[in-house]
């Protein structure tokens, strides 16, 4: 790989590809991904990120409706570091999950949202909409639910619901790829989300669709172990990528980026930080050139040296911005 100093700057040579993480808040960053005394100099995590990455997504919104307020000022933060950040956000778990997912399966039968969710949720998306900074609403069903009539049924019926927002829609069970619901996303100008996932019984394979344009990605690492087994949820996302299953998603994240006019590359395997080695990693991939990582993280991942140079100015506390 070719070796080149760092641009200052997070704005990258990647075009139309914008690769991040899954979520920025986590306890087990701390040290790791971010340098130690954040929380103390009461700097924003967000305003870190952005340093690195032109994208992210919001988790806290699939457990609870975004309030507007936090919306804004998370769009505050990363513009003051990086204004050519945009977020995406995941759609509330109401209006894709049965309320008791981890007893029964998902389907259009038990998912049962309400006025009053719609109404919420669409306060926090107006917010980031409004702010210019939603780049996709991603609309994610587990693996049980699955192709049937009552659920493109539902789908269809969802996919009119948010139609102002850009979709689009990761399902994990492989009855989804199918010619007829790619035809259908396309007809709907909602994106299909690519993802990588441990290979249990139907479970969906890589894929490299492009339905709109907005193209998808998202990796969830290969934990086979403790993927549905695990007492802690976070057990199943402890998975860092080796240097060969990333470039076979270079080849799949190029072919989807030909296509598209956006596209997301999110990596999911959040276990201390190990999205953010393997998102600079596929964005050195991408690039040909070396990009900055935080200095915490290169001590961590001495293997990341490879594909990245310390950001020198992240490494010192003192230089971060506080929070106004």
């Amino acid at each position: 790989m070719e070796s080149t100093a760092p641009s200052r700057s997070p704005d990258t040579v990647l075009r139309n590809i914008r690769i991040g993480t899954a979520g920025w808040s986590y306890k087990d960053w701390e040290g790791i991904f971010y340098p130690l005394g954040m929380q103390r100099r009461k700097i924003h995590p967000l305003e870190y990120l952005a340093r690195f990455f032109d994208t992210t997504e919001i988790n806290t919104s699939f457990y609870g409706p975004l309030k507007p307020e936090l919306a804004k000022l998370w769009c505050r933060k990363v513009s003051a570091v990086n204004p050519n950040f945009l977020f995406t956000a995941k759609l509330h778990r109401a209006f894709t999950h049965s309320p008791i997912a981890v007893m029964e399966p998902t389907s259009a039968a038990t998912i049962r949202p309400t006025d009053e969710d719609e109404v919420r949720t669409r306060e926090g998306l107006d917010a980031l909409a409004g702010e210019g900074q939603l780049g996709a609403l991603l609309i994610q069903f587990p693996v049980s639910f699955k192709n049937t009539s009552l659920n493109r049924e539902y789908l269809d019926r969802l996919l009119r619901q948010f139609i102002e927002y850009p979709r689009v829609v990761e399902v994990r069970h492989s009855s989804w790829n199918d010619a007829a619901t790619l035809s259908a996303f396309t007809e709907e100008n909602v994106g299909f989300c690519n993802i990588d996932q441990p290979l249990l019984g139907r479970s969906l394979a890589p894929t490299e669709h492009v339905t709109a344009p907005i193209g998808y990605v998202r990796l969830h690492g290969r934990n086979y172990a403790e993927w549905f087994d695990s007492d802690n949820r976070n057990d199943r996302y402890n998975y860092l990528y080796k240097q060969k299953e990333l470039e076979d998603w270079k080849g799949r994240i190029q072919s989807v980026a030909d296509k598209a006019q956006t596209t997301y590359v999110i990596t999911n395997n959040h276990f201390e930080s190990k999205a953010g080695v393997n998102a600079l990693e596929l964005k050195a991939m991408i690039t040909g050139r070396k990009v900055i990582a935080p200095p915490t993280l290169l001590e961590r991942y001495p293997e990341l040296r490879k594909f990245a140079d310390p950001d020198d100015e992240s490494g010192d506390s003192t230089t971060l911005p506080l929070l106004a």
